[in-house]
Protein backbone atom coordinates (compact mmCIF):
# COMPACT_ATOMS: atom_id res chain seq x y z
CA UNK A 1 0.00 0.00 0.00
CA UNK A 2 1.29 3.48 -1.31
CA UNK A 3 2.05 5.23 2.06
CA UNK A 4 0.49 9.44 1.75
CA UNK A 5 2.79 12.17 1.47
CA UNK A 6 3.73 13.78 4.29
CA UNK A 7 3.17 17.57 4.79
CA UNK A 8 4.47 19.81 7.41
CA UNK A 9 2.18 23.05 6.97
CA UNK A 10 3.47 26.56 9.02
CA UNK A 11 0.73 29.24 8.82
CA UNK A 12 -1.80 31.48 10.25
CA UNK A 13 -5.22 29.67 11.90
CA UNK A 14 -8.35 31.20 12.65
CA UNK A 15 -11.73 30.15 14.14
CA UNK A 16 -13.95 31.06 11.84
CA UNK A 17 -13.45 31.20 8.52
CA UNK A 18 -10.91 29.78 5.74
CA UNK A 19 -7.29 31.70 5.42
CA UNK A 20 -3.89 30.15 6.62
CA UNK A 21 -3.87 26.29 7.50
CA UNK A 22 -7.99 26.64 8.02
CA UNK A 23 -7.93 27.30 4.12
CA UNK A 24 -5.28 24.79 3.41
CA UNK A 25 -5.37 21.97 5.85
CA UNK A 26 -9.01 20.72 4.04
CA UNK A 27 -7.86 20.57 1.00
CA UNK A 28 -4.49 18.51 1.25
CA UNK A 29 -6.66 15.94 3.81
CA UNK A 30 -9.26 15.30 1.45
CA UNK A 31 -6.82 14.76 -1.68
CA UNK A 32 -5.65 11.93 0.84
CA UNK A 33 -2.30 13.54 2.32
CA UNK A 34 -0.90 13.47 5.38
CA UNK A 35 -0.56 16.79 7.35
CA UNK A 36 1.19 17.99 10.24
CA UNK A 37 -0.18 21.94 10.87
CA UNK A 38 1.77 24.33 12.82
CA UNK A 39 -0.18 27.75 13.61
CA UNK A 40 2.17 31.17 13.59
CA UNK A 41 -1.45 33.12 15.00
CA UNK A 42 -4.39 32.21 16.34
CA UNK A 43 -7.04 34.58 15.24
CA UNK A 44 -10.86 34.19 15.74
CA UNK A 45 -11.63 35.54 12.35
CA UNK A 46 -9.97 37.51 9.56
CA UNK A 47 -9.27 41.47 10.28
CA UNK A 48 -12.16 42.13 7.83
CA UNK A 49 -14.87 41.75 10.37
CA UNK A 50 -15.61 44.72 13.44
CA UNK A 51 -13.56 42.90 15.87
CA UNK A 52 -10.47 40.45 15.46
CA UNK A 53 -9.43 38.53 18.96
CA UNK A 54 -5.97 36.58 19.36
CA UNK A 55 -2.70 37.34 18.69
CA UNK A 56 0.69 36.08 16.73
CA UNK A 57 2.23 32.56 19.02
CA UNK A 58 4.62 33.91 21.38
CA UNK A 59 8.42 33.32 20.15
CA UNK A 60 8.89 30.57 23.35
CA UNK A 61 5.83 28.52 22.64
CA UNK A 62 6.33 28.85 19.09
CA UNK A 63 9.91 27.18 19.78
CA UNK A 64 8.16 24.63 21.57
CA UNK A 65 6.12 23.55 18.88
CA UNK A 66 8.99 23.31 16.74
CA UNK A 67 11.10 21.43 19.19
CA UNK A 68 8.40 18.93 19.48
CA UNK A 69 7.97 18.52 15.78
CA UNK A 70 11.52 17.34 15.83
CA UNK A 71 11.35 15.12 18.54
CA UNK A 72 8.84 13.12 16.63
CA UNK A 73 10.91 12.97 13.66
CA UNK A 74 8.48 15.12 11.40
CA UNK A 75 11.19 17.05 9.60
CA UNK A 76 12.85 13.56 8.34
CA UNK A 77 9.49 12.01 7.37
CA UNK A 78 7.74 14.99 5.56
CA UNK A 79 7.70 14.94 1.32
CA UNK A 80 6.85 18.99 2.05
CA UNK A 81 6.90 22.01 4.05
CA UNK A 82 4.32 24.46 3.27
CA UNK A 83 5.02 28.09 4.64
CA UNK A 84 2.56 30.98 4.50
CA UNK A 85 1.46 34.05 6.53
CA UNK A 86 3.85 34.56 9.85
CA UNK A 87 2.81 37.03 12.17
CA UNK A 88 6.13 38.22 14.34
CA UNK A 89 9.82 38.37 12.85
CA UNK A 90 10.99 36.19 15.28
CA UNK A 91 8.71 33.19 14.50
CA UNK A 92 9.83 34.15 11.25
CA UNK A 93 13.53 33.72 11.79
CA UNK A 94 12.74 29.75 13.73
CA UNK A 95 10.88 28.75 10.73
CA UNK A 96 13.97 29.70 8.24
CA UNK A 97 15.77 27.76 10.40
CA UNK A 98 13.62 24.90 10.95
CA UNK A 99 12.82 24.59 6.89
CA UNK A 100 17.37 25.33 7.03
CA UNK A 101 17.75 22.31 9.37
CA UNK A 102 14.51 20.11 7.62
CA UNK A 103 16.28 20.37 4.18
CA UNK A 104 20.02 19.53 5.76
CA UNK A 105 18.48 16.20 7.14
CA UNK A 106 16.00 15.56 4.10
CA UNK A 107 17.19 15.96 0.94
CA UNK A 108 14.31 14.97 -0.69
CA UNK A 109 12.00 17.73 0.57
CA UNK A 110 10.12 19.72 -1.45
CA UNK A 111 10.10 23.49 0.36
CA UNK A 112 6.87 25.63 -0.93
CA UNK A 113 7.12 28.71 0.02
CA UNK A 114 3.76 31.07 -0.14
CA UNK A 115 5.24 34.94 0.96
CA UNK A 116 2.31 36.19 2.55
CA UNK A 117 2.60 39.79 3.16
CA UNK A 118 0.41 41.80 0.50
CA UNK A 119 -1.71 42.32 -1.93
CA UNK A 120 -2.48 45.71 -4.21
CA UNK A 121 -6.04 46.66 -2.50
CA UNK A 122 -4.55 46.44 1.15
CA UNK A 123 -0.99 47.01 -0.03
CA UNK A 124 2.08 45.25 2.23
CA UNK A 125 0.58 43.82 5.76
CA UNK A 126 3.56 42.23 7.38
CA UNK A 127 6.17 44.62 9.17
CA UNK A 128 9.14 45.36 6.26
CA UNK A 129 11.46 43.26 8.69
CA UNK A 130 9.24 40.17 8.19
CA UNK A 131 8.93 40.59 4.34
CA UNK A 132 12.61 41.30 4.28
CA UNK A 133 13.33 38.17 5.78
CA UNK A 134 10.88 36.57 2.97
CA UNK A 135 13.00 38.24 0.72
CA UNK A 136 16.66 37.17 2.37
CA UNK A 137 16.20 33.85 3.68
CA UNK A 138 13.08 31.84 2.95
CA UNK A 139 12.66 32.48 -0.51
CA UNK A 140 16.02 31.05 -1.14
CA UNK A 141 15.35 27.59 0.39
CA UNK A 142 12.18 27.41 -1.81
CA UNK A 143 11.57 24.77 -4.48
CA UNK A 144 8.52 26.33 -5.07
CA UNK A 145 7.23 29.97 -4.11
CA UNK A 146 4.01 31.68 -5.36
CA UNK A 147 4.11 34.94 -4.82
CA UNK A 148 1.33 37.08 -6.20
CA UNK A 149 2.15 39.72 -8.63
CA UNK A 150 1.76 42.28 -5.76
CA UNK A 151 4.79 40.31 -3.83
CA UNK A 152 6.75 40.31 -6.61
CA UNK A 153 7.04 43.58 -7.53
CA UNK A 154 7.56 44.62 -3.63
CA UNK A 155 9.99 41.75 -3.06
CA UNK A 156 12.27 42.91 -6.49
CA UNK A 157 11.64 46.20 -6.98
CA UNK A 158 10.63 45.12 -11.22
CA UNK A 159 8.20 47.01 -12.68
CA UNK A 160 6.12 43.99 -14.65
CA UNK A 161 4.07 44.76 -17.46
CA UNK A 162 5.16 42.20 -19.72
CA UNK A 163 6.12 38.10 -19.69
CA UNK A 164 9.72 39.56 -20.32
CA UNK A 165 9.35 41.73 -17.18
CA UNK A 166 7.93 38.77 -15.12
CA UNK A 167 11.04 36.40 -15.91
CA UNK A 168 13.48 39.43 -15.06
CA UNK A 169 11.94 39.58 -11.58
CA UNK A 170 11.64 35.66 -10.67
CA UNK A 171 15.46 35.74 -11.76
CA UNK A 172 16.32 38.48 -9.30
CA UNK A 173 14.16 36.30 -6.75
CA UNK A 174 16.75 33.91 -5.95
CA UNK A 175 15.28 30.82 -5.31
CA UNK A 176 16.41 27.49 -5.05
CA UNK A 177 18.48 26.10 -7.50
CA UNK A 178 16.25 24.04 -10.32
CA UNK A 179 13.34 26.05 -8.13
CA UNK A 180 10.11 26.75 -9.96
CA UNK A 181 8.03 30.22 -9.54
CA UNK A 182 4.26 30.22 -9.56
CA UNK A 183 3.89 33.40 -9.88
CA UNK A 184 -0.42 34.48 -9.52
CA UNK A 185 -2.72 36.82 -10.44
CA UNK A 186 -0.93 37.90 -13.44
CA UNK A 187 -2.72 40.27 -15.46
CA UNK A 188 0.16 41.47 -18.40
CA UNK A 189 -0.05 43.47 -21.25
CA UNK A 190 -0.51 40.19 -23.48
CA UNK A 191 -2.92 38.57 -20.75
CA UNK A 192 -6.29 38.08 -22.75
CA UNK A 193 -8.96 40.20 -22.18
CA UNK A 194 -11.12 39.04 -18.86
CA UNK A 195 -8.78 36.54 -18.22
CA UNK A 196 -5.88 36.49 -15.56
CA UNK A 197 -3.17 34.04 -15.64
CA UNK A 198 -0.22 31.91 -12.98
CA UNK A 199 3.43 31.92 -14.86
CA UNK A 200 5.59 29.32 -13.97
CA UNK A 201 9.21 29.64 -14.53
CA UNK A 202 11.91 26.69 -14.28
CA UNK A 203 14.53 24.74 -15.30
CA UNK A 204 12.23 23.24 -18.22
CA UNK A 205 11.10 26.61 -19.14
CA UNK A 206 7.86 28.77 -19.06
CA UNK A 207 4.05 28.05 -19.06
CA UNK A 208 1.56 30.02 -18.95
CA UNK A 209 -2.16 29.39 -17.16
CA UNK A 210 -4.54 31.57 -17.87
CA UNK A 211 -8.63 31.23 -16.32
CA UNK A 212 -11.62 33.42 -16.39
CA UNK A 213 -11.33 36.96 -14.07
CA UNK A 214 -13.58 36.50 -11.50
CA UNK A 215 -14.47 40.18 -10.33
CA UNK A 216 -13.89 38.83 -6.49
CA UNK A 217 -11.33 39.32 -3.66
CA UNK A 218 -11.42 37.64 -0.77
CA UNK A 219 -9.06 36.25 1.96
CA UNK A 220 -7.61 33.12 1.77
CA UNK A 221 -7.53 32.85 -2.35
CA UNK A 222 -3.99 32.28 -2.27
CA UNK A 223 -3.36 30.01 1.29
CA UNK A 224 -5.97 28.07 -0.90
CA UNK A 225 -4.05 27.66 -3.83
CA UNK A 226 -1.08 26.83 -2.31
CA UNK A 227 -2.71 24.31 -0.57
CA UNK A 228 -3.76 22.60 -3.51
CA UNK A 229 -0.43 22.75 -5.51
CA UNK A 230 0.62 20.80 -2.90
CA UNK A 231 -2.08 18.60 -2.60
CA UNK A 232 -1.69 18.03 -6.50
CA UNK A 233 1.88 17.33 -6.40
CA UNK A 234 1.61 14.93 -3.12
CA UNK A 235 -0.61 13.23 -5.55
CA UNK A 236 1.83 12.66 -7.94
CA UNK A 237 0.66 15.11 -10.51
CA UNK A 238 2.75 17.08 -12.97
CA UNK A 239 3.40 20.95 -11.77
CA UNK A 240 1.51 21.97 -15.16
CA UNK A 241 -1.55 20.03 -14.36
CA UNK A 242 -1.43 20.93 -10.36
CA UNK A 243 -1.27 24.46 -11.76
CA UNK A 244 -4.44 24.29 -13.71
CA UNK A 245 -6.38 22.38 -11.07
CA UNK A 246 -5.55 24.74 -8.26
CA UNK A 247 -6.79 27.44 -10.40
CA UNK A 248 -10.18 25.81 -11.15
CA UNK A 249 -10.62 24.78 -8.14
CA UNK A 250 -10.17 28.27 -6.14
CA UNK A 251 -11.78 29.86 -8.66
CA UNK A 252 -14.83 27.41 -7.74
CA UNK A 253 -14.54 28.60 -3.89
CA UNK A 254 -14.38 32.18 -4.78
CA UNK A 255 -17.69 31.45 -6.98
CA UNK A 256 -19.21 29.69 -4.10
CA UNK A 257 -18.37 32.36 -1.64
CA UNK A 258 -20.21 35.15 -4.07
CA UNK A 259 -23.35 32.69 -5.21
CA UNK A 260 -23.75 32.31 -0.78
CA UNK A 261 -22.60 35.68 -0.23
CA UNK A 262 -19.85 34.76 2.04
CA UNK A 263 -16.64 36.51 3.32
CA UNK A 264 -13.97 33.89 2.50
CA UNK A 265 -13.41 31.17 0.13
CA UNK A 266 -15.82 28.65 0.66
CA UNK A 267 -14.93 24.78 0.69
CA UNK A 268 -18.21 23.41 1.05
CA UNK A 269 -19.67 22.83 -2.17
CA UNK A 270 -20.31 19.56 -3.09
CA UNK A 271 -18.20 19.44 -6.36
CA UNK A 272 -15.52 20.76 -5.00
CA UNK A 273 -15.32 18.31 -1.78
CA UNK A 274 -15.84 15.75 -5.06
CA UNK A 275 -12.83 16.77 -6.76
CA UNK A 276 -10.54 17.08 -3.79
CA UNK A 277 -11.54 13.58 -3.59
CA UNK A 278 -10.10 12.00 -7.16
CA UNK A 279 -6.70 14.31 -7.26
CA UNK A 280 -4.88 11.15 -6.21
CA UNK A 281 -6.67 8.90 -8.80
CA UNK A 282 -6.89 10.82 -12.09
Amino acid sequence: MKHPSFVISIQSQVVLGHVGNSAALFPMQAAGLEVAAIPTVVFSNTPHYPTLRGRALPPDFFADLLLGAQERGLPERADYILTGYIGSLEVAEMIADFVTQAKAVNPRLTYLCDPVMGDDGPGLYVPETIADLMRGRLLPLADIATPNLFELRWLTGHKIRTLADLKAAGEALHIAPAGHLIATGCALDDTPKGMIESVVFGPDGISRHPIEHLPIALPGTGDLFAGLIVAGLGCGRSLADTVDTAQTLTSSALSQANAVGAGEVVLSAPEFRSALLTLDTE
